[in-house]
């Protein structure tokens, strides 16, 4: 939620059988505590009826231009007012080519011509209408007034042809509405180093040194960051997550290469925020060919340290540095010595050896502690919501930063 609750949002929904997709992104951003309003085609209600949005969203969709019942005087313009933005999805060749030329023929249209508020459009139609001339110069003509262009997607098409055309899924559509309604946030205008999941340290070309991590943390961390506004470099070691939609990612394999990514990104980053499970042994050397097996033989593997990248990094003026430290035992003092050693602003601590939250869950329990002692527990919540309440000691850190009088 965050950044959605009662964000008043208009989602314009038009005449494909993409429609579906529309009804489960209604949904979500209810849930995400959106104020949303549906607007509608007259051949999207063909495809579902308006009474489903009403029922997913609470709120009665409008359709019918014409219709003297509408509890809202002229409602395309006192929706078009309200708007924060505007997400039109699916969009149709039909209402992207009325989009491009101005037309206004029916509420999505009229809205959307209505509007100041930023405009989300995603695609969905047959590969071929896609590829079109027409359609692709009225695409690029919605760009070039600042209109933020959604998919469309590789896929099976309703026509049955595997093409580009399928409209986005829900989850990368949020992530773009979410990402164009944060722009303004507060940290706007920062740079954001966020590292996540771990590293493999090659044994052979079959094996590796490493751990569990699944970075679902790093990346929560860099999704909240681009959603407060940042611009976000997230470097990530192995990880099976898909790339969060508007943030730049550096996929990496083995801990030296995180350490050059992250000395790259941080040249003129504002926050550096490792969260990745680095492996902190690698082998002393790597063998060129598969290791066989010998059942009456045991098989040794030298060991050596991997990079400290936050040691690395060093301490640069203007630099807020957050570390985190995975624990089974002594979990606050360890994390006080890392903080003194390493040069921390924050570690966020979580106990490793706890079922419901860590590693591969998508819950975390965390302490943050910083330079001055100051130590705050978080209950077990969502990484998403972990990364937030991170976020904001980050900026309360950047806000007394910038009071403090120039030497």
């Amino acid at each position: 939620m965050y950044n959605l609750t009662d964000r008043n949002i208009v989602l314009g929904v038009t005449g494909s059988i993409a429609v579906y997709k529309a009804v489960d992104l209604a949904s979500k951003l209810t849930q995400a505590r959106a104020v949303l309003n549906t607007i509608m085609t007259p051949e999207a209600s063909k495809f579902v009826a308006p009474i489903t949005f009403q029922g997913v969203s609470g709120r009665r969709p409008y359709w019918d231009m014409w219709d003297a019942n509408n509890d809202l005087a002229e409602a395309h313009i006192a929706l078009a007012r309200q708007a924060e933005l505007l997400v039109i999805a699916p969009a149709t060749a039909t209402v992207i080519a009325r989009l491009a030329l101005g037309l206004a023929e029916e509420m999505v249209s009229l809205t959307a011509l209505a509007t100041r508020a930023p405009l989300i459009v995603c695609p969905a139609l047959d590969s071929q209408m896609f590829e079109h001339p027409a359609t692709q110069e009225h695409l690029d003509t919605l760009r070039s007034r600042g209109i933020q262009i959604v998919g469309p997607e590789e896929g099976r098409l309703a026509s049955g042809q595997v093409g580009r055309g399928r409209l986005s899924e829900v989850d990368t559509i949020i992530g773009w509405i979410r990402h164009v309604l944060g722009k303004d946030g507060d940290l706007a205008g920062k740079k954001v180093v966020v590292t996540a999941g771990g590293t493999h340290e090659a044994i052979d070309p079959v094996r590796f040194v490493g751990n569990s991590s699944s970075g679902k943390m790093g990346f929560a961390l860099a999704e909240a960051a681009r959603d407060r506004g940042a611009n976000v470099v997230l470097v990530s070691g192995p990880s099976a997550l898909p790339d969060p939609v508007a943030v730049e990612i550096v996929r990496v394999r083995r801990a030296a290469e995180m350490r050059d990514a992250v000395i790259a990104g941080c040249a003129d980053a504002d926050i550096l925020i490792m969260a990745a499970a680095v492996a902190d042994y690698q082998p002393a050397e790597t063998v060129r060919d598969k290791i066989k097996r010998r059942q009456s033989e045991t098989l040794s593997i030298p060991l050596v340290p991997t990079p400290d990248i936050l040691a690395e990094v060093g301490v640069r003026a203007g630099l807020i540095k957050v570390g985190f430290a995975a624990e089974s035992q002594d979990l606050l003092e360890n994390a006080r010595q890392k903080i003194e050693a390493k040069h921390l602003d924050l570690i966020v601590a979580n106990d490793i050896t706890a079922s419901d939250a860590g590693f591969a869950t998508d819950n975390n329990r965390v302490v943050i502690l910083d330079r001055g002692g100051r130590k705050e527990e978080l209950p077990l919540m969502p990484k998403y919501d972990v990364a937030w309440h991170i976020l904001d000691r980050i900026v309360s850190l950047l806000a007394g930063k910038k009071s403090q009088p120039e030497a």
